[in-house]
């Protein structure tokens, strides 16, 4: 249970600079971040709640979206999970379907929970995860760089890794029991 707790997920390659071909809108007044969610992921909850935490603290400062998996030729009813109500509950975020993983490829997210965070002149600031394991809240690297950074602060770190399952295939923490 600890190794797949700590065993962190894929990540493809996230623009430096905006790209032109999203879809996802880039604000021209305050920070874009997105965050990529695999809608059955229940190893996502906790990346859901680290999210609401940034938000709270920061939301006049980034303009927040997520996008849900949506498998092409599959009903939207597929992608109404909890983990999506609950999101739907968080004041400010902006969220939409990713039919077809399109956007989550184009920002390099392979992993749910990934995040990347892009100053208004589409610089890339941040991309990884916002929990320090699979399932796991609480104080990490990730929550406190974008944290630092949307209060105008200098961050350390960059990058960090992302923890959960794949975008594009089968949950599989649909199954496990995962700690918060």
């Amino acid at each position: 249970m600890m190794n797949y707790q700590s065993t962190q997920g894929a990540a493809g390659q996230t623009p430096r600079q905006w790209p032109a071909q999203a879809r996802v809108k880039l604000d021209s007044q305050r920070d874009t971040l997105v965050m990529f969610v695999h809608p059955q992921c229940a190893c996502t909850e906790a990346s859901l709640d680290e999210l609401n935490r940034v938000l709270a603290r920061c939301s006049v400062n980034v303009a927040a979206q997520i996008w849900f998996f949506q498998p092409v030729g599959l009903p939207t009813s597929w992608s109404q999970s909890t983990l999506r109500h609950n999101a739907a509950a968080i004041p400010t975020l902006i969220v939409q379907n990713d039919v077809g993983g399109e956007q989550a490829r184009i920002f390099g997210a392979e992993t749910s929970g990934y995040v990347v965070l892009y100053n208004p002149g589409g610089q890339l600031l941040f991309k990884g995860g916002i929990t320090s394991s699979r399932g796991h809240e609480g104080d990490n690297f990730g929550e406190s760089a974008i944290v630092a950074l949307l209060s105008g602060k200098k961050s350390e770190c960059a990058q960090t890794p992302v923890y959960g399952c794949s975008l594009f295939g089968r949950c599989q923490s649909s199954s496990a029991t995962d700690s918060k």
